[in-house]
């Protein structure tokens, strides 16, 4: 992985670029639609690539090893060809499946021992074998093992599991070196900062992670319930020590706004399950505001779903029509939501991009967030 700062905004610290894989390069900022188990949910791969403009994919480590299983995917090639993706891929390690398997896990210096959600069946999961799980999986970019505190966290064990995920990166990094590429591409070790809420093990974790030299960084353990400006306020802290040459990654984040008010604050690379899922429950995000397709309002309203025209879909589809198929639960209500959700968060990076190349991102991001938090 290559990566490469094309501007700096004047007036804040976001910055547009690039990064160049094996698998082609992706301009950033950028959003990455996720596909936990190689399929962006309800959503054909054309339209990932040729309507929603998106030039990576996430799936999940955990979700893939369970099903199909690594005997699958191997035998398949890896699993850009299983799933015919000639584009970026990105896998989570599993970190954040640790953290919401509460009753299902127990965590120890060794890893992660689980019940399997599907059939209750026991499994390990270490540093280790989730580098090799991946190595298997061949995503361009792959997450070091970790854990994902929950919020509220008390300071204790927030420091515990900090230190944990640091012992833990340490041991990705060595077998990540001693193993090689499984497919004819290279793959790419990305570490994340833990810490919680708390400034000092933020700091801490921040530092540490950067110490390590490795091509990009990311941070996790946000947006898992604490308030929008502890978000903000623990990623300006930790964007304010990781390197300014490589790409920084926050995780699972978020809504349009969380998105640009991290880009302001010098976040390259995002994922989130927001745009499929709260589309498949009727909530679209648009250039007028945030609506509620599901809400009386829209039944006799015949307009096209977006005038701003993102995606085929804003323009083929009327909002009345999508209000019916939404509230007849309807396949075809929640793939309409769903791939223009994704076109309208595909779409703001790249306007987020040109406003930074213009110089003229603060003034355009204050606007676009009163847009963003008007509900129609």
């Amino acid at each position: 992985m290559k990566f490469s700062i094309s501007h700096l905004d004047a007036k804040s610290n976001a910055r547009s670029g690039k990064i160049v894989t094996d698998h082609g390069t992706i301009s950033t900022p950028f959003f990455m639609p996720v596909g936990t188990l190689g399929g962006v949910k309800g959503v054909h791969h054309r339209e990932v690539s040729n309507d929603i403009k998106a030039d990576i994919m996430l799936s999940n480590t955990y979700h893939l090893y369970l099903r199909p299983g690594l005997e699958v995917i191997e035998k398949a090639g890896g699993l850009h060809k299983f799933i015919n993706w000639d584009k970026p891929m990105l896998t989570d390690s599993g970190g954040y499946q640790v953290y919401s398997l509460a009753e299902r896990r127990k965590i120890t210096n060794e890893g992660v021992k689980f019940s399997s959600h599907i059939d209750g069946s026991k499994h390990l999961f270490t540093p280790e074998n989730v580098i090799d799980i991946q190595r298997v999986i061949g995503a361009n970019l792959i997450m070091a093992f970790d854990e994902c505190t929950p919020y509220p966290c008390d300071y204790e064990y927030a420091k515990n599991s900090m230190e944990m995920t640091h012992r833990w990166l340490k041991r990705c990094i060595v077998q990540f070196n001693k193993t090689e590429n499984k497919y004819d591409y290279n793959q790419t070790l990305l570490p994340i900062v833990q810490g919680s809420t708390y400034t000092d093990l933020r700091k801490i974790s921040a530092e540490t992670i950067a110490s390590h030299d490795l091509p990009g960084n990311a941070i996790g353990g946000l947006s898992v319930g604490e308030p929008a400006e502890e978000m903000y306020a623990m990623t300006e802290i930790v964007t304010n020590i990781l390197p300014k040459d490589k790409p920084r990654y926050l995780m699972g984040v978020g809504t349009p706004i969380n998105l640009l008010e991290n880009i302001a604050l010098g976040i390259d690379m995002f994922d989130c399950v927001m745009p499929t899922r709260n589309g498949r429950n009727g909530m679209l995000f648009t250039s007028q505001g945030v609506i509620n397709i599901k809400n009386r309002k829209w039944k006799n309203d015949h307009s096209p779903i977006d005038p701003e025209d993102i995606t085929y879909v804003d323009s083929q589809y009327s909002k009345a029509y999508l209000h019916h198929l939404i509230n007849s639960r309807e396949m075809l209500g929640a793939q309409i939501a769903s791939i223009h959700n994704l076109g309208f968060y595909t779409e703001l990076m790249n306007r987020a991009k040109e406003q930074i190349e213009n110089d003229t991102f603060s003034t355009w991001k204050d606007k676009m967030v009163k847009v963003l938090d008007y509900k129609l």
